[in-house]
């Protein structure tokens, strides 16, 4: 399972660059994967019972939603149109690592060594990719890179809220299914001002499926996810940060066939080494 649910989640990223590749406006494109995610996600919450958020899970959800799924996803469809899918895989792994410094702010974690190695690694790991001139296919795609780690930051924002706030009372996927149809609520009159609106009844190609395979991708991960953890363990589960990085650039190669420099492959391991250092240990678990 833990194999299976990082393979899935790490093809997001490469079906996400074939997705723009039709001339999608990104709004668009947001609107139908939180549409897909609600009506998965919300199929799953309704053998939980009654769910009624209130007004607090709205907000909740509102605040969500804007900080984890149409911020970050903004930038990143703006960010794989021009960057590799395999490198906006690698950057997905700074997000555990941009969450401890912002923990740490907000007295929600102490100062610890292993942790400090871990995001001196993850800043590494950007250099190795910024800084070399053969590290990018075109140097001039270094721009986009802080525009890649908008959604990454905004994940770790995410993160922190949720740790400090709770779901109140719901559980997590039925707080990502409120989540998902209150962003698509949220996008919806953007998409439509804006004429990006895509149309499922017009005739479909590689774009249209990758939206929806990428959509679905999403929802079913992150629903095996909670699953996983909820058996084995917030520990065991978090393992699949390193499935999901390594696999999105593996199926980067198999799905786009891109290929990398040595230095992109010595971040991929620098990012690796600081996922292992910022992980939650098992301490940590017994603790919740």
């Amino acid at each position: 399972m833990l194999v299976a649910i990082g393979a899935a989640w790490g093809t997001t990223q490469p079906l996400g660059k074939i997705a723009v590749s039709g001339g999608h406006g990104l709004f668009g494109i947001i609107f139908w994967q939180l549409a897909v995610g609600a009506l998965l996600l919300g199929a799953m919450a309704l053998p939980g019972g009654r769910f009624r958020p209130g007004w607090r899970g709205l907000g909740l959800a509102a605040t969500i939603a804007i900080i984890g799924t149409l911020i970050p996803n903004t930038s990143f469809y703006i960010s794989v149109e021009r960057l590799p899918a395999g490198i906006m895989s690698i950057l997905i792994a700074t997000v555990p690592i941009l969450a401890f410094p912002m923990a740490l702010a907000l007295g929600m974690d102490r100062v610890s060594p292993a942790r400090l190695a871990g995001l001196g690694c993850g800043i590494a790991g950007v250099a190795l990719i910024a800084l070399p001139e053969a590290s990018l296919p075109d140097p001039a795609m270094v721009a986009f890179l802080p525009v890649a780690l908008i959604g990454p930051v905004f994940y770790a924002i995410e993160g922190n809220v949720v740790a400090r706030v709770g779901t109140l009372g719901m559980t997590a996927v039925q707080t990502m299914a409120l989540v998902s149809a209150v962003g698509a609520v949220l996008v919806l009159p953007v998409t439509l001002a804006t004429g990006q609106f895509i149309d499922p009844l017009s005739p479909w190609g590689r774009p249209h499926w990758a939206i929806l395979a990428g959509s679905a991708a999403h929802a079913l991960a992150y629903a095996g996810y909670v699953w996983l953890a909820a058996r084995a363990g917030a520990v065991f589960a978090a393992q699949c940060s390193y499935i999901v990085t390594g696999t999105g650039v593996i199926w980067a190669m198999l799905l786009l066939g891109e290929r990398f420099s040595p230095w992109v492959w010595a971040a991929l391991a620098v990012m690796m080494a600081g996922l292992s250092l910022v992980q939650p240990r098992p301490r940590a678990d017994a603790a919740v």
